[in-house]
């Protein structure tokens, strides 16, 4: 519970940013669409920060070894403090092309290279979050990450309150308060899992071994979730291309993609106590365990996707005025938001098995999985927006052909034993 609400909290830093941005006007949104996908991209190919160290630290707290779990920790921190530092450098120096290259509108392009440009200055706190965040999940707390992620929101957004409308800095205020508050967020983490390196005597100054290993192990995690981040920006070309870049069709899928992250990351709580409980019981040896907690965390993705589909079935014809007043953007997203809940229960299985197969460490077959479904999925997609066209069209690929391909591809994967590998490696 304390993992579904600190994920449900973490989305809240887009949501709250596309709801206030949303009120400015329909070019302001569709920039922060665009600029959503590109930081989201950036920073979700780190995510191995947060789900391999989960999972080593898990392992070597069931194997007894408190010290080393905190070791390998500090090593994740140092790491993602040297990931962040290029990524910001070249994040900033690259955002005029990468905008460009999405073909849209010269104002939706202009709103998104102000926020990119300022909010890529807060990647390299994103960044130690995720790493601080999966050693603390490693550990089995998920208690103080939920703290620090309910603060940090609450505190970005009374920033962007103040900065966008108080100020009058407009989409840049937005970006900035998400920046500080993320500064604030990340500095909270980090001192936490100081203090229990100090406790147990881990070291805390960079050790390149093991920042070495941490990185190699993290190749195949990096690959797996260079696909997922591909399709997603594939959808949103394909969206660009089934609407002739038209700025009304890219804000209501921005707001329909920001509600389905949303919920995407409510289900993902099953998928971290995957992670956390997987390797540790693996670890200990324990594969009877194992088995019995991925049979009980699939019925509860089940479970959790169907209530979340109904429930957004229930909202759909409220949810956009949350984020715009544009009555054209509101029609266009009611029914995307419809196809997005039916494909809920999907999403529900398919997030659990990927957390059950990242805590047992099987980054190989996630990435390999991750390359057919990509492969199946891109050109599928493309012509339907090509032939077909429309926005609805789009999203029920996405939902069918990509979630539906996961499915198969991690299904069989978990039924099998080969993943199953105990002991510290």
């Amino acid at each position: 519970m304390p993992a579904f609400l600190a994920l449900v909290a973490e989305p809240v830093f887009l949501l709250s940013d596309a709801a206030i941005v949303g009120h400015l006007g329909t070019p302001q949104l569709a920039g922060l669409g665009i600029a959503a996908v590109v930081l989201q991209t950036v920073v979700g190919l780190c995510v191995f920060l947060a789900y391999g160290t989960t999972a080593s630290v898990a392992r070597a707290l069931g194997a007894g070894d408190r010290r080393r779990a905190l070791a390998l920790g500090v090593d994740g921190l140092w790491l993602g403090v040297l990931i962040g530092v290029v990524a910001t450098v070249a994040g900033v120096a690259l955002t005029g092309p990468v905008v460009a290259a999405f073909g849209a509108d010269p104002a939706v392009a202009e709103h998104a290279t102000t926020y990119l440009q300022i909010a890529f200055l807060g990647v390299g706190p994103l960044l130690l979050m995720l790493a601080a965040t999966g050693v603390l999940r490693g550990l089995q707390d998920t208690r103080r990450p939920l703290v620090v992620a309910v603060a940090g929101n609450l505190l970005n957004i009374a920033l962007n309150v103040v900065l966008v409308y108080g100020v009058g800095l407009g989409i840049a205020g937005s970006a900035l308060g998400s920046v500080l508050a993320q500064v604030a967020s990340a500095a909270a983490l980090v001192a936490v899992v100081v203090r229990g390196a100090r406790r147990e005597q881990a070291p805390l100054s960079p050790d390149r071994a093991g920042i070495l290993a941490s990185a190699h192990a993290a190749v195949a995690l990096v690959i797996r979730t260079l696909t997922l981040r591909a399709a997603l920006i594939v959808t949103t070309y394909a969206v660009v291309l089934a609407s002739d870049g038209a700025p009304e069709e890219i804000a209501a899928h921005q707001l329909a993609f920001t509600v389905w992250t949303f919920l995407a990351f409510a289900l993902d709580a099953i998928a971290i106590a995957a992670q956390a409980l997987t390797g540790r019981y693996l670890g200990a040896g324990d594969v009877a365990a194992v088995r019995a907690v991925t049979r009980r965390m699939i019925g509860w993705g089940l479970v959790s996707g169907v209530v979340t589909g109904l429930g957004l079935a229930a909202l759909s014809p409220w949810l956009p005025a949350l984020f715009t007043s544009d009555d054209a953007v509101r029609d266009l997203v009611v029914p995307v938001l419809l196809v997005a809940a039916l494909g809920q229960p999907i999403c529900g299985v398919v997030f659990v098995l990927d957390g059950v197969l990242i805590g047992a460490g099987d980054g190989t077959y996630l990435a390999w999985a991750g390359l057919l479904v990509l492969a199946v999925f891109a050109p599928v997609v493309l012509l339907v927006a090509w032939s077909v066209g429309g926005l609805v069209w789009v999203w029920v690929v996405f939902s069918g052909v990509f979630m539906g391909a996961r499915a198969v591809v991690l299904l069989a994967r978990e039924r099998g034993d080969r993943w199953l590998v105990t002991g510290l490696r």
